[in-house]
């Protein structure tokens, strides 16, 4: 299978999947096309916490704010799997895990050497801006014109044989992105908030293991109790717990956590314990 993540919202996935369709007929799987626009770290987090569930695959992610640009555009080999998308890191938290104990190889799609992408039906592609043919690839839509072909030939091949595909040479220079880590030190801990999810459930970078054996923790300096789940506490309340992820979240049972605990990507958070009793 191939599957198609992006900031796109809608239609421009739609284009993607018509490409691919044009060379394979693979099954398609959306991960999502709702990330923050732009957000890089956010999709590199929950490419990283989602992929892992999926059989072998050719995964299409384009997270892109420098299309366009001279940035180039990447192919991973890591394990079973495959990562087609730019050179901004966003594939990275996501391959190393995929990976797992073995090495990644890394290719730079030569865009030149790529089968034009057309549409199937009227007339050739135009520039509206110009007028004239769009040539090998639009400025502004390498997820259709790049890195949605670039997928379906990339699925299509033996992984031990990328190196067979015209348009890939291998490359050891990369733009990384590694997700920050916390701080943990006896009872104190200092970390970030990573990303907010669509509840509103704000999750940090602390380990789950932090909330072990307590009951309550102050939050930047607010008492919260801790829960194994959201009807831990009464519908409104908050409290502390741990995702699926294994990180510490702040959360509000059936309400939003961001707007409760007034944090937002990247905002710091302090977790202590709380006072003993008099």
């Amino acid at each position: 299978m191939i599957t198609l993540t992006s900031d796109f919202g809608t239609p421009y996935p739609a284009a993607m999947k018509g490409v691919v369709l044009q060379r394979t007929d693979t099954r398609l799987v959306d991960v999502s096309h709702d990330f923050p626009r732009h957000d890089v770290r956010t999709a590199a987090f929950w490419l990283r916490e989602t992929l892992p569930y999926f059989p072998p695959a050719t995964h299409l992610v384009v997270v892109d704010p420098g299309v366009g640009t001279e940035r180039d555009a990447l192919v991973v080999r890591a394990g079973d799997h495959a990562l087609v998308g730019p050179d901004n890191g966003v594939l990275f938290p996501a391959a190393r895990r995929l990976a797992g104990e073995g090495d990644l190889e890394t290719y730079v799609i030569d865009e030149q050497r790529l089968e034009p992408v057309e549409p199937t039906a009227g007339t050739a592609a135009v520039d509206p801006a110009s007028g004239t043919d769009r040539g090998p690839a639009s400025s502004t839509f390498h997820g259709r014109d790049v890195f949605a072909p670039a997928a379906a030939a990339v699925h299509g091949t033996d992984p031990d044989r990328l190196e067979s595909l015209g348009f890939l040479e291998p490359t050891d220079d990369r733009v990384d992105l590694a997700l920050p880590a916390a701080t943990v030190d006896g009872d104190r801990a200092a970390g970030e908030v990573l990303v907010v999810d669509d509840f509103g459930n704000v999750i940090t970078n602390v380990p789950g293991g932090y909330l072990e054996n307590r009951d309550r923790i102050v939050a930047n300096g607010d008492p919260v109790p801790v829960g194994d789940t959201f009807a831990a506490v009464p519908a409104g309340d908050r409290l502390a717990t741990v995702g699926s992820h294994g990180y510490v979240e702040l959360d509000v049972n059936r309400d939003r956590g961001d707007e409760a605990f007034d944090l937002g990507v990247g905002d710091r958070v302090e977790f202590e314990p709380t006072p003993a009793a008099d």
